[in-house]
């Protein structure tokens, strides 16, 4: 494909606005859909997203619309909306004749109803688009305000996600070209659902060691279902997959982790899903992330603890009692 000029951004969140900023300081021309007209109009009379992006002005002009019909005909187009309404999103973008060209799928996570990668749904609802995934260590505060970020870009062919990587670099944003979409999809997807449990423990104040015990038991799990299911080794040990699950398990700042934090705290899952605050992907992919281990006959512990505390089957203290109490084993193999 030839060089990528206009990039169209779909999603007026935090992580939209903030991909669609990388983009402009590339010398990209960005056109970003929001649905909300409130949102569209403080980027365009303030230079703000003040709803999801607070204290932030910015220089860049990202063309904001509320109209979907504005950016389908851009070179590339970023997907930034959560992953569970990405079939949706993508029958409306099918409507305004957007048949081909590159579909960068920027959510992290899995459709819960149907067990497929994002991917595999693009396929499905655009079957002449060409599938890309942005994943890798990266909060849309950070990114927003031009700190130092690494990602992982993914495309098909390695001419086009390099053709994307030229189109959003910066000094500040460095992306990395790969050819494994099903490895940064299942990297972005299962770390949310490891956060979750890394929040939980630190919400139930069992300590550093815990959580680091946690995060590095919980990237074997990924690693062997991420390998079962055909992902190459060094993109599970890359950006989008240990880089990303170092960073979600360890901040705040994860939607996911402080998700975990919450159940730690002993609020029930329940209650905040239904509460409408910032969207935990790890709570829709822990169930499809345990469904995808049976079906590869590979062990996740920590998904099925997961998915057991979200299904409210578990209380946090026998879900964290489960998993320190599981049968001994080595580690790797002993001779």
């Amino acid at each position: 494909m030839g060089a990528i000029r206009t990039i169209g951004v779909i999603g007026g969140g935090a992580w939209g606005t903030a991909l669609a900023l990388t983009a402009a300081r590339s010398g990209s021309d960005v056109r970003l859909w929001a649905r909300d007209p409130g949102i569209v109009s403080d980027i365009r009379s303030r230079r703000q997203n003040s709803r999801y992006l607070p204290g932030i002005t910015f220089d860049e002009d990202l063309n904001a619309t509320t109209s979907l019909e504005d950016v389908a005909g851009a070179d590339a187009l970023l997907l930034v909306t959560p992953a569970q309404t990405t079939r949706a999103m993508l029958a409306a973008l099918k409507k305004t004749g957007r048949a081909q060209g590159p579909v960068v799928l920027c959510a992290k996570g899995i459709e819960q109803t149907s067990g497929k990668l994002l991917s595999k749904v693009l396929s499905e609802e655009l079957p002449g688009a060409e599938a890309a995934v942005l994943s890798g260590p990266s909060f849309a505060d950070d990114v927003a305000r031009g700190l130092p970020t690494a990602v992982t870009v993914a495309a098909s062919s390695a001419k086009t996600a390099l053709s994307l990587c030229e189109s959003m670099q910066s000094p500040c944003f460095r992306p990395y070209a790969s050819i494994d979409i099903l490895g940064a999809q299942i990297g972005g997807a299962l770390k949310n659902v490891l956060a979750i449990a890394c929040g939980a423990v630190v919400g139930r104040k069992l300590g550093a060691s815990a959580q680091a015990a946690l995060t590095a038991r919980g990237f074997a799990e990924l690693s062997r279902l991420g390998t079962a299911m055909g992902a190459q080794s060094e993109t599970l040990t890359g950006l989008s997959g240990l880089g990303d699950l170092v960073l979600t398990c360890s901040s705040s700042q994860s939607r996911n982790f402080s998700f975990g934090l919450r159940l730690g705290e002993g609020f029930m899952a329940s209650e905040l899903i239904s509460a409408g605050g910032k969207l935990a992907e790890g709570a829709y992919s822990a169930r499809v992330a345990v469904k995808l281990g049976q079906k590869h006959d590979i062990d996740v512990p920590i998904c099925e603890t997961v998915a057991r505390m979200i299904d409210e089957d578990l209380s946090i203290d026998d879900a964290l009692n489960t998993l320190m109490a599981r049968p001994l084993k080595p580690e790797s193999e002993v001779v």
